[in-house]
């Protein structure tokens, strides 16, 4: 491959998403792909330890616009250290959340705006999008419950008042890029979930040898 495939995966903590990162890295590299796993905030060590500033339950008092920030500047690291250079190698790279995730977040949740949030993001990533984005679509009245007490970290404390804005700007995003963002059902077993992705792979693969 002359350029890389770039892959985002987005949806509420509690999504299950982990598991089927696993199963799409598994099945792209079954197709001859090479593929990189990272993570949003972090991915690299400056981004890691911006992810322990952001994600620390004793920080109370960080204001909005510095956890926008913060986010942001984890992202600008991430896609000049890891992101680019291994697309620019060919690599499949599959994250776990990227820029949708502020918008949500940050641009809706925490009324930001989400084109404020938009501009920041696209200053901090040199406008990279990612090719494909799949949504794991699942109420926060479920995904929160999957959540071990003790793991909750910052933003997932907050009330379901403030999960439900973000997952409604994520609906939102979905409608504005159809093309880009597509909505798998997370509230399913995970062969459904699995087989679903596979399909959502499989086209994306295709129209990318048009």
């Amino acid at each position: 491959m002359e350029k890389g495939i770039f892959i985002t995966i987005e949806g509420l903590d509690g999504a299950g998403k982990s598991t089927q990162i696993k199963f799409i890295k598994e099945f792209m590299e079954n197709r001859g792909f090479q593929v990189l796993i990272s993570r949003e905030p972090g991915g690299t060590y400056i981004g890691e330890k911006i992810r322990d500033i952001l994600l620390d339950r004793e920080h109370h008092e960080m204001k909005d616009m510095t956890e926008a920030l913060l986010y942001a500047a984890s992202r600008a690291q991430h896609v000049e250290e890891l992101i680019k250079p291994a697309l620019e190698k060919g690599y499949v790279v599959l994250c776990d959340r990227f820029v949708d995730s502020s918008i949500a977040y940050q641009g809706g949740a925490r009324k930001l705006g989400i084109e404020k949030v938009r501009e920041i993001n696209k200053f901090a990533t040199g406008g990279l999008e990612p090719d494909l984005t799949i949504f794991f679509d699942i109420p926060p009245e479920i995904s929160l419950e999957r959540i071990p007490l003790e793991k909750v970290d910052r933003l997932e404390q907050e009330k379901i008042e403030f999960h439900r804005d973000v997952y409604n700007t994520y609906i939102a995003l979905s409608k504005e890029n159809p093309d880009r963002i597509k909505l798998v059902r997370a509230d399913r077993e995970i062969s459904e979930i699995s087989r679903d992705i596979k399909n959502v792979l499989v086209k994306l693969m295709k129209d990318m040898e048009k």
